[in-house]
């Protein structure tokens, strides 16, 4: 069967252009404090990054949190890195794997957190065989409370070179009390009419770090109550999450996929670490006929996905999500201020 999509996205007004050496840390707040982080530290709650050439370094309080890489020679796509809890604790896999401490398989296919697609019209973005070409920066990384923010723009190029579609990613971190959470929400505008296939590999991912996988003792849970990889593989739910206990501190990666999405996620979830909000590879999840998804030349489609980046006991998953829900529905309105 096939889904034919024409979707009309409604978009931020986009700051103009900038270039790397244009834009500076921004620290200070003029958005009110959500009451659920009002009780940390100020030093706690500030979101801080450093642009360089690649990537932006970004910081919560005084810990280093995140890599988000826009430009890589070995990983084509843009990705988060070496995920860190805001007490410091590593959640993703260390990128790059580190020789007789990490699993080394799939090292530039795992990088941390992604959006990555083995199959668009034929071209495989997953595997790094064709590429997504940082463009630009739309909107620059700004700090406002208790938010960071900022939007890319990036051309999906096919193996021939030619430009499949453009990719907008509209990413926004929040800081939670449980620790943090990315909003990433991406527009696909189709240069030529395209089709997404269906494969595991396609999707919103993440590589968690060696000491929270099943193999090491971890726990894979979702939002309809399944445990373990093997069995929430290839089931829909709207949030999977993967932790552990290390230091007798219990911390990890809480992947969520918005009921706005065109359809519900399958999850190719694995017991080594891999994680993955898979929308598109019905056949592959072993969830009925072979699917694709056209987009027509001129036409849109978007995608919303979060991360939660937790530590600590008692972290409550579906109020975590319902934030995250909300933070989508009021895109111009941070959830980190009273709404009225």
């Amino acid at each position: 069967m096939r889904v034919f999509l024409g979707v009309t996205v409604l978009m931020l007004a986009l700051a103009s252009p900038m270039r790397a050496q244009d834009v500076q840390p921004v620290l200070q707040s003029r958005v009110a404090v959500d009451p659920d982080v009002a009780g940390l530290e100020t030093n706690a709650k500030l979101f801080s990054f450093v642009l360089a050439e690649d990537r932006l370094s970004i910081s919560l309080g005084k810990q280093a949190i995140a890599d988000f890489v826009f430009q890589d020679p070995k990983v084509l796509r843009p990705y988060f890195s070496n995920l860190k809890t805001s007490d410091g604790q590593q959640v993703t896999r260390n990128h790059p794997p580190r020789e007789g401490q990490d699993a080394m398989d799939h090292d530039t296919m795992h990088p941390g957190i992604w959006l990555a697609f083995g199959d668009i019209s034929g071209n495989d973005f997953w595997r790094n065989k064709a590429s997504i070409a940082h463009r630009v920066f739309t909107e620059k990384p700004v700090v406002s409370g208790n938010e960071l923010r900022f939007t890319t723009e990036s051309d999906m190029l096919g193996t021939d070179g030619r430009i499949l579609s453009v990719m907008t990613n509209r990413i926004r971190l929040l800081a939670r009390p449980s620790g943090w959470m990315i909003v990433w929400a991406t527009t696909f505008r189709a240069e030529r009419d395209i089709v997404f296939g269906d494969q595991e590999e396609m999707g919103f991912g993440a590589r968690v770090a060696t000491a929270i996988t099943e193999k090491s003792g971890g726990i894979t849970i979702n939002s309809t109550g399944l445990t373990s990889a093997a069995k929430t593989w290839g089931q829909p739910a709207v949030w999977c999450d993967y932790y552990g206990t290390v230091s007798d501190r219990e911390m990890g990666v809480m992947l969520m996929a918005s009921s706005s999405n065109f359809r519900e996620s399958w999850w190719h979830n694995r017991n080594y670490g891999l994680m993955v909000a898979n929308p598109f590879g019905r056949k592959a999840m072993k969830q009925g006929e072979l699917s694709e998804v056209h987009i027509n030349r001129g036409e849109s489609l978007q995608l919303t996905f979060g991360a939660l980046i937790h530590s600590g006991p008692g972290v409550d998953r579906d109020a975590e999500y319902a934030h995250f829900a909300e933070a989508i529905r009021k895109p111009n309105v941070s959830p980190l201020t009273p709404i009225e």
